[in-house]
C-alpha cells in the first residue's frame, strides 16, 4: 500500500520537500504494470501524467501556489470525456473515438493540479453490476481474482482497491459507485443529482445519471467533491446551490438520529451473516450514543422494477444517437439502405446486455404500453420519494445494506439477468429520489471479502453526510482494504 494514507499526508510530505509529484506518478505506474492482469485501466496516460508531474515539482521549486488537489493522482471513468483522449463507454460502437471536449469535472480537477493517469475499464455504457459487460473483458477483484468487483464503475472501485490512483472518478445510476466501492472495501460517494454537473458524461438514463467518487479516505472523498461540485454553465440540471465546505466539520462529533428499514434489514435476499453484522453495527451505534430506529418501507419491492423500466426508457431514447452514421461502428457491409445500415451497424457495435435494455426501454415506450409501464413507474418513483423524504424529515440518515450479498464469483449471475438486477435492491432507492448516499466498509464476511453500510440523507446535506460517514468509520476503526 502506499506510504502516504491521504492527501493531507501526501502534501504535507510533498511541500517539505520528501517526495515529489513524479516519484508519486512513477509509484502508481509501476503498480498498474505489476497488477495489469487486473484489468481496470483501458488506458494509461504515462508520459502526459510524468509530464505534469515535472511541471507541478518546478512550480513547487518556485514557490508557486498550487491546487487543492496538486499532485492528487486520480483516474476517471471510460463513460467520462476528457478532450483529446480516448473515450468509448467500454463499447464496440465508440472504439477508438476520440473527445472533442472535457466534462467539467474533468476541468475543475485539473485546474486544483491533480494529475489524471488514465481512463478505467467499465461495464458497456454504465450497464451493469460486475464490469463483465465491457467489451474489452472484465475487471477483477483485487482481493480474490476469481470474483468481480462489481460495477457498472468496476474499474474505478479496483483502481483505488489495488493502489493503482490515489482517488477516481465513476458515475452512479443505480448504485453504480455505491456497490462496488462495498463490493471493493472502499469508500463510494454518489452526490444529490445536480451536485455535480452531468457535462461531458456519456448518458445512460439522464434523469438518475451522477459522477461519484471513489476512495479510501473521507476526507480525500470530500475534498475531490470540493473541487467538482458546483454550478455549470454547460449543464441545466446541475444546482445553483452554493458549495459548502465538506472538510470544515468532519472531524466534530455529535449524536445522530439513525433510522433503519426494517423491510431491507429483514428481506429475505439479505445474506444471513451480514444481517447479523448489521445488527451488531445497530447495537454499537446505540452504545455511542446515536439514535437507532426501524421504520418501515413498504415500497421496496417496487423499486428494481421501476427503475428498470424508467432507466431503460430513457437509454433507448439516449442510444439511439449512435447510428454509424455520425460517428462511432459502422457496418463494413455494403449495399444496404438506410434501415437495415442502422440496424446493421447497432447490432455490431451494441453488446448483448445494452441490446437487452435498448429493447426493454423501446418496449415500455410504446403507444400500447406507455401507460401501463412507463407511467406507473413514474407514479412508483414518487411515492417511493416522498416517503423516503418523510423518514429524512425525521431522521439525519438513512442506514441501509449496500448489497444483499459480498462479491459473487465471475459468470456467477451472468445467465440470470433477473438475479442481477434484483442485487439493485438497496441502491436504486437514492437514484430514484435523487438523494445523495455514500457506502463505507464496515466488516469482513466468512468468505473473506468485505462489506459495508449504506447512509443516505436528505438533498444537498452532503456535508452531514459526510460528517457521519467519517464518524461511522473512525468509530469502528474502520481498515479499508
Amino acid at each position: 500500500m502506499s506510504e502516504f494514507s491521504s492527501i493531507t499526508t501526501f502534501h504535507k510530505a510533498l511541500y517539505a520537500g520528501s517526495t515529489s509529484c513524479t516519484e508519486r506518478v512513477r509509484y502508481y505506474l509501476d503498480r498498474i504494470a505489476q497488477l495489469k492482469h487486473l484489468n481496470a485501466f483501458l488506458e494509461v496516460y504515462e508520459e502526459e501524467a510524468l509530464e505534469k508531474a515535472r511541471e507541478l515539482d518546478t512550480r513547487i521549486k518556485k514557490g508557486e501556489k498550487l491546487g487543492a488537489l496538486a499532485g492528487v493522482v486520480v483516474g476517471i471513468k471510460d463513460v467520462i470525456c476528457y478532450k483529446g483522449h480516448n473515450v468509448s463507454a467500454a463499447s464496440r460502437i465508440l472504439e477508438g473515438f476520440t473527445s472533442l471536449f472535457s466534462a467539467t469535472a474533468v476541468e475543475r480537477l485539473l485546474q486544483a493540479d491533480a494529475i489524471i493517469i488514465g481512463n478505467l475499464n467499465c461495464d458497456e455504457f454504465a450497464m451493469g453490476s460486475t464490469n463483465e459487460n465491457s467489451a474489452f473483458g472484465p475487471t477483477l477483484n483485487a482481493l480474490d481474482n476469481s470474483r468481480v468487483p462489481g460495477g457498472s464503475s468496476g474499474g474505478s472501485a479496483v483502481a483505488v482497491q489495488a493502489d493503482l490512483c490515489q482517488l477516481s472518478l465513476g458515475s452512479d445510476t443505480g448504485g453504480s459507485v455505491r456497490q462496488p466501492a462495498d463490493f471493493c472495501g472502499i469508500v463510494g460517494l454518489k452526490p444529490t443529482y445536480g451536485r455535480i454537473s452531468r457535462y461531458g458524461l456519456i448518458a445512460y438514463a439522464s434523469s438518475f445519471d451522477q459522477i461519484g467518487i471513489f476512495g479510501k479516505d473521507i476526507a480525500d472523498v470530500a475534498a475531490v467533491l470540493q473541487v467538482i461540485a458546483g454550478p455549470d454553465e454547460f449543464d441545466s440540471t446541475a444546482s445553483q446551490k452554493e458549495v459548502p465546505d465538506y472538510q470544515a466539520h468532519l472531524e466534530d462529533n455529535k449524536s445522530f438520529k439513525f433510522a433503519y428499514l426494517r423491510d431491507a434489514q429483514y428481506h429475505d435476499g439479505l445474506d444471513a451473516e451480514m444481517k447479523d453484522g448489521y445488527i451488531d453495527f445497530f447495537e454499537s451505534l446505540q452504545s455511542l450514543g446515536h439514535t437507532v430506529s426501524g421504520k418501515s418501507f413498504e415500497y421496496l419491492d417496487h423499486v428494481v422494477p421501476a427503475y428498470y423500466v424508467l432507466t431503460t426508457a430513457e437509454a433507448s431514447s439516449n442510444l439511439s444517437r449512435f447510428d454509424g452514421v455520425k460517428y462511432g461502428h459502422r457496418t463494413a457491409e455494403k449495399n444496404l439502405d438506410l434501415t437495415e445500415f442502422y440496424k446493421k451497424s447497432r447490432s455490431e457495435g451494441f453488446g448483448k446486455e445494452v441490446k437487452r435494455r435498448i429493447l426493454l426501454g423501446t418496449f415500455v415506450l410504446s403507444a400500447g404500453y406507455y401507460d401501463a409501464y412507463y407511467t406507473k413507474a413514474q407514479q412508483v418513483r414518487r411515492l417511493v420519494t416522498d416517503k423516503l423524504n418523510d423518514i429524512l424529515e425525521e431522521y439525519d440518515a438513512i442506514l441501509m445494506p449496500t448489497v444483499p450479498s459480498t462479491a459473487f464469483k465471475l459468470g456467477e449471475k451472468t445467465d440470470d439477468p433477473i438475479a442481477m438486477y434484483l442485487a439493485d435492491i438497496y441502491t436504486v432507492l437514492a437514484n430514484l429520489a435523487g438523494v445523495p448516499a455514500i457506502s463505507v466498509p464496515l466488516y469482513r464476511h466468512s468468505n473473506g471479502m468485505p462489506y459495508g453500510v449504506q447512509i443516505i440523507t436528505k438533498k444537498f446535506s452532503e456535508a452531514n453526510l459526510l460528517q457521519i460517514a467519517h464518524q461511522v468509520m473512525a468509530k469502528e476503526q474502520v481498515t479499508v482494504v
